[in-house]
């Protein structure tokens, strides 16, 4: 398929633009209902067009592209950057959210090693106790 087509099943494009590792990955996002076009659930087999936006779900991660080129095959991360463009709205959500997941595990108690002997009986002592 030439690079200048216009349009491109929408697995085939979120695998050529990184946002999954396999073309399987990403077709099983958007039957999984992670990826949507205007708040409607779509198909792997959707054809994109320039100027679509999509909303993807990776993980923690919530990205709003509008798509600026259109490609059935995958090159460097560069040229994947170059498919797309994410709204500022988008970014600014994602780092905030990325804030707030960093606060709230530093938040967390957690130790740096596992307990040893002593603590252990230290910690059957307890829950033998309630």
């Amino acid at each position: 398929m030439k690079e200048s087509e216009d349009t491109v099943r929408l697995d085939k494009w979120l695998w050529a633009a990184r946002f999954f590792k396999t073309r399987a990955l990403a077709s099983e996002a958007v039957t999984g209902g992670k990826v949507h076009l205007a708040g409607n659930r779509v198909k792997p087999s959707r054809k994109v067009k320039i100027n679509d936006c999509f909303e993807i779900r990776r993980g923690y991660e919530r990205y709003e592209v509008i798509i600026t080129d259109v490609t059935d095959r995958r090159g460097s991360a560069v040229s994947a950057q170059s498919l797309y463009r994410e709204t500022e709205s988008s970014i600014k959500k994602r780092i905030g959210e990325a804030e707030k997941r960093k606060l709230a595990m530093m938040q967390r108690p957690h130790s740096d090693s596992r307990p040893d002997k002593k603590q252990r009986r230290k910690i059957r002592q307890f829950n033998a106790k309630l």
